[in-house]
């Protein structure tokens, strides 16, 4: 597999699996390089969400398709805003509404704690019945005020105590290294090698 399509057309997402892949000598276009249509994202989970787009964008293409689904996951807002962190703030999609929500949204909330978590789907064609399923997990908390140029989404506001940053404060290779998208990339990387 040395060409893929990435069911997705978010710049940062996009740079970010690109960036990643290259090492693999896999070649990835976003689905708007061939047209594809936005999926629909009905579900409530994100892989189920994440399974869609993939087979969608391989319908459509004829190629293997990658697929993210990911988000943000509140503790003291039960998960939200989880698959719907991208409209979380209603339609046309704004980071910065989506920021101003969530924070209005734990005004007077102690518990600040907050993972980002990401699922990636690889299907081979549209109906393959096996595929390959890559996870990861980002914990750390919600600040009041941003800080930091580089990211996107709720990068500003996402603080990792350890490193005393927010994830818009990191470097792309040092984000890469530690994100959910990373880890569950190169959870994927391993099985492609492994399973080809």
């Amino acid at each position: 597999m040395r060409k893929l399509v990435i069911a997705s057309g978010n710049a940062g997402k996009l740079r970010e699996i690109a960036r990643i892949l290259e090492p693999l000598a896999i070649t990835a276009a976003p689905q708007s390089d061939f047209g594809v249509p936005e999926c629909p994202e009905p579900h409530v989970t994100f892989i189920e969400n994440c399974l869609a787009k993939a087979r969608h964008a391989s319908e459509h293409t004829g190629l293997p398709a990658l697929a993210d689904d990911s988000g943000i996951c509140v503790a003291a807002l039960n998960g939200a805003p989880g698959v719907y962190s991208a409209r979380y703030a209603g339609e046309p999609k704004s980071d910065a509404r989506n920021n101003e929500k969530l924070i209005a949204a734990l005004v007077g909330q102690a518990n600040r704690r907050a993972h980002y978590y990401c699922v990636m789907v690889l299907v081979r064609y549209g109906d393959d019945p096996e595929p390959l399923i890559a996870e990861g997990r980002w914990h750390g908390e919600i600040i009041d005020t941003p800080r930091g140029e580089g990211g996107f989404g709720y990068d500003p506001y996402f603080l990792l105590p350890q490193l005393g940053k927010t994830g818009a404060e990191l470097g792309e290779d040092e984000k890469n290294a530690i994100s959910h998208r990373g880890q569950a990339l190169r959870e994927l990387a391993d099985k492609l090698r492994r399973f080809g």
